[in-house]
Order: C-alpha cells, then structure tokens, then sequence
C-alpha cells in the first residue's frame, strides 16, 4: 500500500513509462490535484485519522497506478490526435504532389504563419516580464510578482501546446501542471525557480520569436516569387505590362515561355510545401522536448 502521494505517482510513472510522455504527464497531473485534494479534505473532516489509513480509501476510489495508467491508455487510443493517423504508402512523385491533400502540411503551413505571431508575443511578454520581475525583487511585492510572471510562462507553455496538437499534430499535455495551493506563495516561487521546465518553457518563447521570424519571412518570399512566376503571362498579355523592369525599361518573356514561367511557380510552392510539412514535424518534436516533462 502507499503511505504518501509521491509514492503512488512514482508507481504510477513507471507504469507509464512506455507511453507517450505528454500523456504520462497528463495522468501524474491529475492523480496528484485529486489525490491532493482529496487528501486535504479527507483530513478536513477527520483531523485525527492517520495521512496513510485517508489516502488508502482514497486510492481505492481512485484505482491502482496499473488500473490509471489502462484507463488512459484505452481513452488516448479513442482520442488521438487527427492530425497523427497514418499516412498511407505512396510512391515519391504521389507523395510529392499529394502534399496539396496532406492536412499535415496546411497544418505545418498556417502554423509557421500563426508562429510569428506568437513568437512576438512571446518574446515580448518573456523579456517584459522577466525584465519587471529581476527589477522588482528588491521589494517585497516583486516575489509574488515573480511567481505569477513564472505562472502566466506555464499557462502560455500549455496553449502553445494545443496550437502544436492541432496544428502539427503532435501529441502535447492537455492538462496544466497541478500548482500546490496549499503551498505558501514563497515556497511556490522556488519550486518554479528550481523546475527545469520552466526554463526550458521560457528558453522556448525566446526559440520562437526567431523561429517564427524565419518562417513568415521564407512564405511571403516564397509565395511571392510563386505568384509572380505564374502571373507573367497575365501581366504580358492582358495588361501589356513588361514582366521585368530595370530602370526605366520593361522586358517582355518570350510568349513560348509562359507554360515554363507557370510550371515553374506552381513547383516552386509544391516544394515549399513540402518542406513545410518537414519543418512543422520537427517543430513539434522541437515542442514536445522543450514544453513536456520527463
């Protein structure tokens, strides 16, 4: 039997320790707030009863680690990820044109647009708030300060997240990790300061910002290039406009050129999107190393 919490998620750790790690992080989250919880109630009511003899009925209701751990992994293979189903064997040319029909590269796609946007918030909201937070620490209202800007870090940690889930379709935790309430605000401040993830959730908002930078700036380029490619005939033919200036002179293609000008830009985005696809699965592994646990 277990005497404490920590004992029985220790138990419960190991016996999820061949399943994905954002859903093993899910599950060790929700065991200790309702084991917590309940604990504190149980001892609410009967202040004499024995931490072990409470926890032990609680357990019982709860379920063992090895009956936990089966109930997620029965409700995560019901509930997987769209984005994540298997993608069926192609042949090269059919896996590089059939990218247009692949929702994991829209995916990638407006992700690596949405990045950019994120990332300066991100970034702004992390220099901003770690900036305020050094600076005030010599007050006394700076400490709940700090914790609550170490706080807001993992709340933006866990959004990020189910932007990667549905975008890229990664697998990212769906709960938040449970806070101690009970905990004086103090000792909360430097269980955040000594929890590697927070770091690594801070140093991820900064990653993002360039990240997302790269991304919008290579889809405008490459977008626009594509578009001008394919739209020289209409600029020849229909508006009578040179598809290239230099100075104050206009140069015309060659009208035998304009299937080649077209082909050329709707490959130039084919590939592109392609490479999409490719940056947003690293992206996601990027994301699952960096937001969820160990």
């Amino acid at each position: 039997m277990f005497n404490t919490i920590e004992e029985y998620l220790n138990a419960l750790k190991m016996e999820m320790k061949d399943v994905d790690p954002a859903l093993a992080q899910d599950a060790l989250s929700d065991a200790r707030e309702h084991l917590t919880l309940a604990l504190a109630s149980a001892k609410e009511k009967q202040p004499e009863r024995n931490d072990a003899d409470a926890l032990a009925k609680i357990i019982q209701e709860y379920g063992l680690p090895e009956e936990t751990a089966q109930a997620y992994r029965e409700a995560e293979r019901r509930i997987s990820p769209a984005l994540n189903q298997p993608v069926k064997p192609r042949s090269i040319l059919g896996s590089f044109f059939g990218v247009y029909v692949d929702p994991r590269a829209w995916g990638a796609l407006l992700y690596m647009f949405i990045a950019f946007i994120t990332g300066v918030f991100y970034f702004t909201w992390a220099v901003t708030g770690a900036s305020i937070s050094i600076s005030f620490l010599i007050f006394i209202f700076g400490f709940p300060l700090s914790l609550l800007f170490l706080l807001s870090i993992r709340g933006l940690a866990l959004l990020e997240g189910r932007l990667v889930e549905a975008l890229l379709g990664v697998r990212m935790p769906r709960r938040p990790l449970f806070s101690h309430h009970d905990m004086k605000w103090l000792d909360r401040l430097k269980v955040l300061l000594v929890d590697r993830q927070t770091w690594m959730m801070l140093l991820y908002m900064l990653i993002q910002f360039v990240l997302g930078t790269v991304y919008f700036i290579l889809i405008v380029l490459v977008l626009s290039f594509s578009l001008a490619f394919i739209a020289i005939p209409v600029f020849q033919e229909a508006l009578n406009q040179g598809a290239m200036v230099i100075g104050e002179t206009r140069f015309f293609f060659p009208s035998w050129t304009y299937p080649l000008w077209a082909i050329g830009g709707f490959m130039l985005w084919t590939i592109f999107m392609n490479i999409a696809r490719g940056i947003g699965q690293l992206h996601g592994k990027m994301a699952k190393w960096m937001l969820v646990g160990e």
